[in-house]
């Protein structure tokens, strides 16, 4: 049985991961952290991390950036492995999250869910391949109305890994509203769309000469983030201090 303190609990993925975890005979969310405390649940909720006295084995972050900073210094305090799922972190509080994996086990990842995470890889090896035969590289990313940050953290993701993939030389353009000139040829573009109840829809396209290539993922529930959430827990448990990701919880 792995114990679980629950940070963002009463936010939309925190529900979701509440009801997967209740169902998982090998987990046990023992304490919820959360500015409001909404609906029933079966654990105390706590307002700041500071409060919580409950003991665990890992943390899983379902939060928004400006509570981040708070979050590490508690993990770290009480050595609790975190499973930081948060996205749009600042270049600073990345680096800090960096300091921290070398005190505790971190498992960060853009996109908590398996077929994501395998779309990473083989957009390493589409790149790799069509790049240097002179195919554009595009990431369209589509959520709901209120994701706050754009364009998505797996969105990021992906272009990082068509830019790993095509060696590493090529920069990302969010916005071409503000130039008038074509692509040059080191450019990825990534575009963010938000409406609706959209969970999540990626495109990747490599749009060659008379033939365009895509890869798309679309996620229909917020389940599967929580699913990967709490196998990644089970995963980063008693783990040594380090960075860790989906890729390691996949083996």
């Amino acid at each position: 049985m792995v114990d679980i303190i629950l940070h963002g609990c009463s936010g939309f993925m925190g529900q979701v991961v509440t009801d997967i975890a209740a169902a998982d005979a090998d987990v046990r969310i023992v304490a919820g952290i959360d500015v409001a405390d909404r609906g029933n649940k079966d654990y105390p909720v706590y307002t700041e991390a500071a409060q919580c006295r409950e003991t665990a084995e890992c943390i899983i972050d379902f939060s928004n950036a400006k509570a981040i900073d708070g979050l590490l210094d508690y993990a770290i305090a009480r050595s609790l492995p975190v499973v930081l799922c948060t996205t749009g972190l600042t270049e600073a509080q990345l680096g800090k999250v960096e300091d921290a994996s070398k005190k505790i086990a971190i498992l960060r990842s853009a996109n908590m869910s398996l077929g994501v995470n395998l779309l990473l890889k083989l957009l390493k090896e589409a790149a790799a391949t069509l790049a240097p035969a002179g195919y554009d590289m595009e990431v369209e990313e589509m959520h709901h109305r209120r994701k706050v940050d754009a364009p998505s953290g797996t969105a990021i993701a992906l272009a990082e890994a068509l830019n790993e993939g095509a060696g590493g030389e090529y920069h990302f353009t969010y916005d071409r509203s503000q130039r008038t000139a074509a692509r040059d040829d080191k450019e990825i573009g990534v575009s963010a769309l938000r409406g609706g109840t959209v969970v999540g829809i990626h495109d990747v396209i490599f749009a060659g000469q008379d033939e365009v290539v895509e890869f798309k993922h679309t996620a229909y529930s917020r389940a599967i983030f929580a699913k990967g959430a709490v196998a990644a827990a089970k995963f980063l448990a008693g783990k040594a201090p380090g960075m860790y990701n989906m890729a390691d919880v996949i083996g």
